[in-house]
């Protein structure tokens, strides 16, 4: 088919795209300071839109998914990006003034979060890291940092993004990431699942939709291939799945097949991706008490059923150790919090087949909500290679649970390790629950753990998904997978510091709340984190933070801290 709307958008940014490459950083900011402004502006109209599509209200707790998921972490990149930018026009470093450390391994580390006084109070007990390549030295990181802006003689590309239709803010976000970290102009296709957010964006961007730098096209998978197909696109970025990636690089149908098993692509732009996989959560035994349990149970379920369980980091093998005394309670308190969770709209298309494929079985199956929308798998056999469960992301409210033996800690860690990187499909993000003096106890083989473990992101005691709201930290797969092997995809984005080798993020949250967190060695006043489903003003938390996040005043901050506190 024919797409002559595709044809003119494309002209204009090729025509435009070395003016791009080579504007001024002073203009650059002034895009982003206008973004911000529309973006405040639009947050709550876009927020609607998102809670409306998605069989919520404005005043459920829920609705705080659609604040913390869209705007507010746009706003965020903006801000942070902002920095970055006025540091490198200052001829300053984005990472001067950042600690950094030698991992075990020798790889180097950047401490990147927290940085400021309101960082330590708006997150509480949070910290977070980015591991280098162990290509990078110590000496020579300030050389890896902000490739682009140091070119003398940009030449700009024009880039097709397809975008994600479960979270809000991916798409934008994957455009400013090319803009203003490679230099490049965008067409972003918008996801069918949920374009209703194409006027949002359109008026956010719209600048630089003004100026040549930015195109908007909608529809299906034919407008698809035709914009990734097409001569005057140079590069690609998708954030979807292995199987959409290999469509476009490969073709579809048996000749799509061959050619992957071949190694012929049909199109050989670069292209970067963000594809999902089986995402674990790892609990590594420890002296817990029952509210420990009951914490972490609520941890676990908000990891699965954050958005209704449509999440590319959302767990879907939850790894527990055999013959902990607290496993029997731990499932429990999973199962029943599941129970008692409001059944959601399953909005996103497949989903109902993707679970009646995966809990496919005659045991172990426990199914929650009046209309079955929620489902636990409790006895997955480790050793199975052919476990869909391990082998394809579901994408919906499925929670695999897989009990693992070992003798000790140090043993489980190296076990849970081998499992995760060895058993499940994927590299994107992995999730670490550890009591902190199990952690001080086993210091040395936890720390060979996170080397080991082979994921874009690590969390400990917080959620991957916590830290696609750190626009200092990267996003993305491990690195290293080939077109024919894809797993979590290739590249990164957000990435504000600009990072030009980066091999994993690492956020790591509080244990417990502030008010038990001294009992357990730790030292912080953090509530209840707010993506928690069970948080009670998540809402509220969301919609404040959107004018602290413009005003950084003390107090705006004050009324995100009061609401936050009550959930």
């Amino acid at each position: 088919m024919d797409h002559p709307h595709i044809d003119e958008a494309l002209k204009v940014l090729q025509a435009h795209k070395r003016r791009w490459a080579t504007l001024p950083l002073d203009r650059r900011i002034d895009y982003l300071d206008e973004m911000r402004s529309r973006v405040a502006r639009l947050a709550r109209p876009w927020v609607e839109a998102a809670v409306a599509a998605k069989g919520l209200s404005m005043d459920h707790p829920l609705a705080g998914e659609e604040w913390t998921s869209g705007p507010f972490p746009f706003l965020t990149v903006l801000n942070d990006l902002e920095v970055t930018l006025l540091r490198l026009s200052a001829g300053i470093s984005p990472i001067e003034g950042y600690s950094t450390r030698e991992a075990t391994s020798g790889q180097v580390i950047v401490e990147v979060f927290p940085t400021t006084a309101e960082d330590r109070i708006l997150f509480s007990g949070v910290s977070a890291e980015v591991w280098m390549d162990e290509s990078v030295t110590s000496d020579d990181l300030e050389d890896t940092v902000a490739s682009f802006y140091k070119d003398p003689d940009p030449q700009g590309a024009v880039q097709a993004v397809l975008a994600a239709g479960n979270i809000a803010s991916i798409a934008p976000l994957d455009v400013v990431s090319a803009m203003f970290n490679e230099g490049k102009v965008v067409v972003v296709k918008m996801n069918p699942v949920n374009d209703y957010l194409g006027e949002f964006l359109e008026e956010i961007f719209g600048e630089l939709v003004e100026d040549g730098f930015v195109r908007f096209v909608y529809g299906g998978a034919d407008v698809g291939a035709a914009l990734t197909s097409h001569e005057l696109v140079d590069t690609i970025h998708i954030t979807g799945s292995a199987a959409t990636h290999d469509a476009i690089v490969f073709g579809t149908g048996a000749e799509g097949i061959e050619n992957k098993r071949n190694n012929t692509p049909v199109n050989d732009k670069p292209i970067g991706s963000e594809l999902g996989g089986v995402s674990p959560t790892i609990v590594v035994p420890g002296s817990w008490s029952r509210r420990d349990i009951r914490h972490q149970a609520e941890q676990i379920v908000s990891q699965k059923m954050h958005n209704a369980g449509f999440n590319c980091v959302a767990a879907q093998i939850l790894v527990v150790p055999a013959d902990w005394e607290h496993t029997e309670a731990l499932l429990d308190d999973v199962s029943s919090l599941m129970a008692d969770l409001d059944d959601r709209d399953p909005y996103y298309p497949g989903a109902l087949e993707r679970c009646a494929v995966a809990i496919d079985r005659t045991t172990g199956v426990e199914i929650h909500g009046k209309v079955e929308s929620r489902y636990v798998i409790s006895d997955l056999d480790p050793t199975d290679e052919s476990e869909v469960m391990f082998t394809t992301e579901v994408f919906g409210p499925v929670l695999g649970v897989v009990a693992l033996e070992s003798p000790d800690v140090g043993s489980y860690l190296i076990k849970a390790t081998d499992f995760a990187n060895t058993r499940l499909y994927g590299t994107l993000g992995a999730n670490i629950l550890v009591h902190p003096r199990t952690i001080k106890a086993n210091r040395r083989a936890f720390d060979r753990m996170l080397s080991k473990l082979d994921y874009g992101t690590l969390a400990v005691n917080s959620w991957t998904g916590g830290a696609y709201f750190m626009p200092k930290l990267t996003w993305g797969a491990a690195p290293g997978h080939t077109a024919q092997d894809i797993q979590s995809g290739r590249g990164v984005v957000h990435n504000v510091l600009m990072f030009d080798r980066p091999k994993k993020s690492v956020i790591y949250g509080p244990f417990v709340g502030g008010e038990r967190s001294w009992l357990k060695g730790e030292f912080h006043i953090a509530p209840k984190p707010v993506y928690f489903v069970s948080h009670s003003q998540a809402h509220t938390v969301g919609e404040r933070l959107i004018p602290y996040v413009m005003s950084k005043s003390k107090a705006d901050l004050a009324r995100v801290a009061s609401a936050a506190v009550r959930g």
